[in-house]
């Protein structure tokens, strides 16, 4: 018989941090603190993925166009369409080309495939020129300050105002969104500050309520097929008291399709989709978000481990 096997959170930690990241910008707001037991740094997560790199080709297909950017190692896939938000650093509108030095940003919490190299349809491109234009794309709160406090915007008469979706705005508009900035100076305060030239909100990013989560025991789960009672009997964590057990293994034996990602899992079945990421509570349900009570881990190479109540939420 397999013995239980008891994972402290510290190892936990030390275990998450081996997962691979894709390229990040800016902190999320309204996400859960991850805090790193050896150095007791605090990190968070992460509201927009940024790529960045040099447009190397040029697929032109019948609703969007495919951009391969290349960074050294890394290339990804930068996905536009006619009503795709692209701007120079100055926020000029622009038109992406081969040789564009760019930066795209995409929504972090948006479903991506499980592909390579990964696809990216961003809400907005950044084609870098020569002239000193910043750009910050981040959730600023009431007072207008990003998540990590480095920039706070101090808006004029100056200050050209637009949305994604072509609404008129006043600056109250502006807090608590996602915002498209561009400015070119900054003070040297803790946060800096800058009376921006030109803010785009994001508005096609819906906000989102927090989630909540009732609290539960952690029961055994409900009678399921003998041979998916098997594994979790015998292949199974326990972390911070949750019982963890092997994702791939019970969800194929409950006729799910698994694919894998480079941060967890896509698990389908008809209509059913579930995107699971290690070391992030929150898990994808179709379009809506729900949250486990222990994030996924990787507890042994190449096996996602998730609560054992996700086995209920495969077998309902």
């Amino acid at each position: 018989m397999k013995m239980t096997k008891v994972v402290p959170f510290a190892m936990s930690a030390l275990l998450l941090g081996g997962a691979i990241g894709a390229p990040t910008a800016s902190a999320n707001e309204g996400e859960p603190t991850v805090i790193n037991a050896e150095t007791s740094v605090q990190q968070v997560q992460p509201i927009f993925i940024k790529v960045t790199g040099t447009v190397e080709n040029v697929e032109v297909r019948e609703n969007a166009t495919y951009y391969t950017v290349v960074d050294g190692d890394n290339t990804n896939i930068v996905i536009a369409n006619k009503d795709s938000l692209v701007f120079d650093n100055m926020g000029k509108e622009a038109k992406l080309q081969k040789g564009n030095k760019v930066s795209a940003y995409s929504y972090a919490k948006k479903p991506m495939l499980a592909i390579y190299p990964p696809q990216y349809n961003p809400e907005v491109i950044i084609v870098e020129t020569e002239e000193m234009g910043s750009v910050e794309v981040d959730f600023f709160n009431k007072d207008l300050v990003d998540t990590e406090n480095n920039l706070k915007l101090n808006v004029g008469e100056d200050t050209k105002l637009a949305s994604a979706t072509g609404k008129d705005l006043k600056v109250d508009d502006l807090k608590e969104q996602h915002l498209v900035v561009f400015y070119t100076i900054a003070t040297m305060s803790i946060p800096a500050q800058t009376p921006p030239s030109k803010v785009i909100v994001l508005d096609t990013i819906e906000k989102e309520e927090p989630v909540e989560v009732d609290p539960v025991p952690t029961p055994e789960p409900a009678p399921v097929d003998s041979a998916v009672q098997e594994i979790i009997n015998k292949d199974f964590y326990e972390v911070d008291g949750t019982k963890m057990v092997p994702l791939r293994l019970i969800a194929e034996k409950l006729g799910f399709k698994v694919e894998v990602t480079p941060k967890g899992a896509i698990v389908s079945k008809g209509a059913l989709s579930y995107t699971i990421t290690r070391g992030q509570k929150e898990y994808g349900y179709n379009k809506a978000l729900r949250q486990f009570k222990v994030a996924p881990a990787l507890l042994e190479s190449g096996k996602t481990y998730v609560p054992v109540e996700f086995v209920e939420e495969l077998t309902k």
